[in-house]
């Protein structure tokens, strides 16, 4: 069965939310063809990064939850009807952090906090290991160091596989087909007038695929919060999912993990008050 954790795919934005104001972009030196951002509030600094396929929006109903932070919500260029720009060849998750350290750097953020959706979180996690002194605290949300695992395999095992579907679904007509269908079932109604760029997908799962991060996490020295999902009757049952988080985050001292049940993939829209309330309590203290 085809399951957001297996496909590694997130929806988007929670409905009834509008469009961010373009008056709210993002101040400062800072430009980018591979993600934009933008600010509300004021406080203490946190950069949301959502996930595979994923609007920005997705996380608004967090903000309104949370006042008293700067929040900095980013826009990945190819997902959610964003042009693909910069991110229209060649990999994606690993540049995409390189960016958010960039952009932290040029709008003088000091150590914010990163918060992380699944493809989002391997990037907060990336960004929070190669990068300590440009980031504080980090939230990864339902997702593992090497994805790989959560599938019962392997990176080495799985590169062949991944790269022989990368291949097929972006270079034949059945492929690009099949594809265009995943990001419609995986997308929200909502979002179909704004379907993700299937090649900026495509790439993006195989860098999801193909990433892992177990032996850099000793290099994080800030705290790091871990949330999953679990849910009655999904493919892996709660005990294996347990023992996959904890053999996955075991090599750093820093992770605190904290199993949400009744969720799916998307915690922050399936349990918002939880999601919230966990939120809440890992950031500094609100101005």
């Amino acid at each position: 069965m085809i399951t957001r954790r297996t496909m590694l795919i997130s929806g988007a934005a929670a409905a009834g939310i509008g469009v961010l104001p373009r008056s709210l972009l993002a101040a400062g030196a800072f430009t980018s063809t591979r993600l934009s951002v933008v600010v509300r509030g004021n406080g203490p600094d946190v950069i949301l990064i959502p996930g595979l396929t994923a609007s920005r929006e997705m996380w608004n109903s967090t903000v309104a939850a949370l006042p008293g932070y700067r929040f900095h919500l980013v826009q990945v260029a190819g997902f959610a009807g964003d042009p693909a720009r910069g991110n229209a060849s060649g990999p994606v998750v690993a540049p995409l952090a390189q960016e958010i350290v960039r952009y932290i750097i040029a709008n003088g953020l000091k150590a914010p906090t990163l918060v992380g959706h699944s493809m989002g979180g391997l990037i907060a996690l990336m960004i929070a290991a190669r990068w300590p002194t440009r980031a504080g605290r980090t939230m990864v949300v339902d997702m593992l160091p090497a994805p790989a695992a959560g599938l019962g395999m392997s990176v080495a095992g799985l590169r062949p596989l991944v790269d022989g579907l990368r291949d097929s679904l972006t270079r034949t007509p059945e492929g690009r087909r099949t594809l265009e269908s995943l990001i419609g079932m995986f997308g929200p109604p909502e979002q179909s007038a704004r379907k993700s760029d299937a090649d900026v997908v495509a790439r993006a799962m195989h860098d999801i695929a193909v990433t892992d991060l177990t032996s850099e996490l000793p290099h994080i020295t800030t705290p790091l919060a871990v949330l999953y999902a679990t849910v009655p009757g999904a493919q892996f049952d709660t005990a294996t999912v347990d023992r996959a988080y904890r053999s996955g985050y075991a090599a750093t001292k820093h992770a605190k993990l904290t199993r949400i049940p009744g969720s799916g993939h998307m915690i922050m829209l399936d349990q918002p008050r939880r999601f919230n309330a966990e939120l809440k309590a890992f950031l500094p203290a609100a101005r």
